[in-house]
């Protein structure tokens, strides 16, 4: 009787510590990298259909902030995206830590986190490992590999019903530039450490996700 009663209080603490636990779990990021139009926002939606991640679009985080009207940082965010350059790394580093501590407080089973588009240069990397080292946990990089064609292509289609400013042919050749120079050098970066799952983005919506599915399934 009195294992019988020890086991369950035993395994009631276990419980109560496992919770505990789960209330000061860091946030488990993947970052989601590609060009301009390679597909990542899509992707992202259906992982986040199908697992329990929270998706979050550095970009969608800035053009938010820069149409929220006491926003001290508005003008800046817009001065930089009309030109196809990247934002300075505090304000979106802010950004998508008041998110992710947002999303977590609301529910501790949400720590899983797709952040969209960065980082996008080594500034954003140096910036998230200052501010965010030992706070977060950066899995790995979901890369969507897409021409430059495809991904002008496909921008300058949803530009016809997106409403985004950015979506024409000198923004998105500046942008197509920033990415090359500045992004493409943080993939390779990441491929060093062995930290990069590479995902044939030129296909369809459904063959892409196929293979993103095959990625998070593995990676668990």
């Amino acid at each position: 009787m009195i294992v019988r009663l020890f086991g369950a209080v035993s395994q009631r603490l276990s419980s109560s510590l496992l919770y505990r636990g789960s209330l000061r779990m860091k946030p488990q990021v993947v970052f989601v990298l590609g060009g301009p139009g390679a597909g990542k926002g899509t992707q992202c939606s259906n992982i986040t259909e199908s697992y329990d991640y929270t998706h979050l679009s550095a970009g969608e985080l800035l053009r938010t902030e820069r149409a929220r009207e006491e926003s001290e940082f508005g003008a800046l965010i817009a001065s930089h995206i009309k030109e196809g350059k990247i934002v300075p790394v505090e304000i979106t580093i802010k950004l998508l830590r008041k998110a992710m501590e947002e999303t977590m407080q609301k529910d501790e089973k949400m720590f899983r986190f797709l952040i969209d588009g960065f980082p996008r240069n080594e500034d954003n990397l140096q910036g998230w490992n200052k501010v965010m080292d030992g706070k977060a946990d950066v899995k790995f990089v979901l890369f969507f590999d897409c021409s430059n064609e495809i991904c002008i292509d496909r921008c300058l289609e949803r530009g016809k019903s997106s409403g985004r400013s950015d979506d024409n042919r000198e923004s998105l050749e500046k942008r197509i530039q920033t990415y090359l120079q500045s992004t493409r050098p943080i993939i390779e970066l990441y491929e060093k450490l062995g930290k990069v799952r590479t995902i044939d983005a030129s296909r369809s919506v459904d063959k892409v996700f196929a293979d993103v599915k095959a990625v998070l399934d593995k990676e668990g």
